[in-house]
């Protein structure tokens, strides 16, 4: 069995992948602090709800936009189940062309998303992740990543109104059932909510127009992350809906590589 390891600024993803089938997959919180013992006793006692032994996980691979926290993730892998982790970016096949010329710059989990949303719809698409930040990457017609978007997340705004603003409550995200909100509350959730449908909405028409030049087809768009379903139900852009895109892109990183090391 695969350990696919996504570590982002706010959450990490365990996933455990047999073959092509994903049997489970957890969240918690990134904490660049968390030991490799630590990880090790939370992560082997989900696995054991799930009837999985640590002995039948023989291969990981690691995705971190967190650099912090590598060190303990690849310890954890070396220590509780004996194998050396592949690690994105770290001399790892992707691929895929990347057209831009600051290439190290990208963040793993937008070139992980890239190849899964290129291999699973085909470009030209634009791949929206709603995370800390909420990114937009465009795939072209040659499956070549060509830069993208990145935007404050959700979260995070709601986070800096309620920190910066006295009187503005902390809320949760949720679609309001007006535009024009009839209290503070609502006036917040609306503002969050239908402004960033604006932003998604706005976004994907400059990003179609500036490619269509070259990419004469529509571009397609498919959105991953915890709000992903929440913001498509509000918008007709958001064409796709795939909560596991980056976990899919691991495993597909993963089998492209060992098969070249094999």
């Amino acid at each position: 069995m695969l350990l696919a390891i996504d570590a982002g600024n706010t959450n990490t993803v365990f996933a455990v992948i047999d073959s092509d089938d994903l049997r489970c997959q957890w969240r918690t919180a990134t904490s660049a602090s968390r030991t490799a013992d630590e990880y090790a006793v939370w992560l082997t006692q989900l696995m054991d709800l799930e009837h999985i032994q640590s002995t039948e996980v023989v291969e990981a691979i690691i995705s971190t936009v967190v650099p912090q926290a590598l060190f303990d993730l690849r310890k954890l892998c070396r220590k509780y189940f004996e194998c050396e982790p592949l690690v994105v970016g770290d001399g790892v096949d992707l691929g895929i062309n990347i057209l831009l010329e600051r290439s190290a710059e990208v963040g793993a989990d937008r070139l992980v998303n890239a190849v899964a949303a290129g291999a699973q719809y085909g470009g030209p698409l634009i791949a929206i992740d709603f995370g800390t930040a909420t990114t937009f990457d465009v795939v072209n017609s040659n499956g070549d990543y060509c830069g993208g978007v990145i935007a404050p997340g959700v979260n995070l705004s709601l986070e800096a109104l309620h920190m910066a603003a006295a009187k503005l409550p902390h809320i949760a995200v949720e679609r309001p059932p007006h535009v024009v909100g009839d209290g503070t509350l609502e006036a917040m959730q609306s503002g969050v909510y239908w402004g960033y449908i604006s932003l998604i909405e706005g976004l994907v028409s400059r990003i179609r127009k500036e490619f269509s030049a070259t990419d004469a087809s529509e571009m397609k768009v498919v959105a991953t992350g915890g709000l992903a379903p929440l913001f498509a139900g509000g918008t007709d852009v958001i064409e796709n809906v795939d909560s596991d895109l980056t976990i899919r892109g691991l495993k597909l990183l993963h089998d492209r590589n060992r098969q070249r090391q094999a």
